[in-house]
């Protein structure tokens, strides 16, 4: 049955846990809450509602994709602001003092135990309901593919990027590869990064941790914003993805 944990303190926003697809779906940038306490981090609207703060519409593409392949999602549900939960956060930039130009008042000269605040009620339970997950289906013997979802800004330091989607990897994943192939067949051949717009390494901490740590196959797949700014839009991307992940499984088996 498909059903949505959330409650205010959780870091974990869960749909359809337990689900068996073989796709485990993340969102480690999918919400823009950012807790009471911490004051919106002195930032004022515009900058909260900008791709600093989340990756903009991947909360509803995860949940549009949890039903179409009953597969079980997992979205963090703090900004990426109080803490980027797909950086190691002993890394400094896991908490920017600047993003894409805007300055974060409330990130500035923190003390580690500000810091280790954040890690303990952020960073870790997402981070550990994503690993109960998986223990889970390797007890259950459920094969596994993680689906890291994200998106990104149309333009980028004046940059206009031109992908509609970008297939992110960190070495071989044969899953990867089948993926960007299923992804630059779809209609109008739209143009696909590959590792573009961003190369994964080892700043990533997501899917190196949880799925190559554990010998997982995994996608990190990137949706240039623009496309999920309408429901019509979020739709035609769930969709489109919801046949090309599939089937680029099904290209693994041939």
């Amino acid at each position: 049955m498909r059903h949505i944990d959330k409650t205010e303190d959780q870091a974990a926003i869960v749909t359809n846990s337990g689900a068996r697809s073989p796709f485990l779906l993340v969102g480690d940038h999918a919400g823009r809450v950012i807790p009471s306490r911490l004051a919106d981090l002195g930032l004022t609207e515009p900058d909260l509602s900008r791709h600093i703060a989340w990756d903009i519409g991947v909360a509803g593409l995860g949940r549009r994709l949890s039903a179409a392949l009953d597969a079980t999602f997992i979205a963090q549900r703090f900004s990426r602001l109080v803490i980027d939960c797909n950086r190691d956060p002993a890394r400094p930039d896991s908490i920017p003092e600047v993003s894409d130009g805007s300055a974060i008042p409330g990130n500035r000269s923190l003390t580690e135990e500000e810091r280790a605040a954040r890690i303990e009620t952020v960073f870790a339970p997402y981070h550990a309901r994503i690993a109960a997950e998986l223990d889970a289906r390797a007890e259950l013997g459920v094969p596994t593919i993680v689906v890291a979802l994200h998106s990104f800004t149309p333009v980028m330091q004046a940059f206009a990027r031109p992908w509609s989607f970008g297939v992110l990897h960190l070495g071989g994943s044969p899953f990867s590869d089948a993926m960007l192939a299923q992804l630059r067949a779809l209609p109008g051949a739209p143009e696909v990064g590959d590792n573009e717009p961003y190369r994964m390494d080892n700043v990533d901490f997501t899917i190196p941790h949880h799925a190559i740590g554990r010998g997982l196959d995994y996608v990190e797949l990137e949706v240039r914003q623009d496309l999920l700014e309408s429901d019509t839009g979020e739709q035609a991307v769930a969709r489109a993805l919801a046949e090309a992940l599939p089937a680029a499984l099904s290209a693994l088996g041939d």
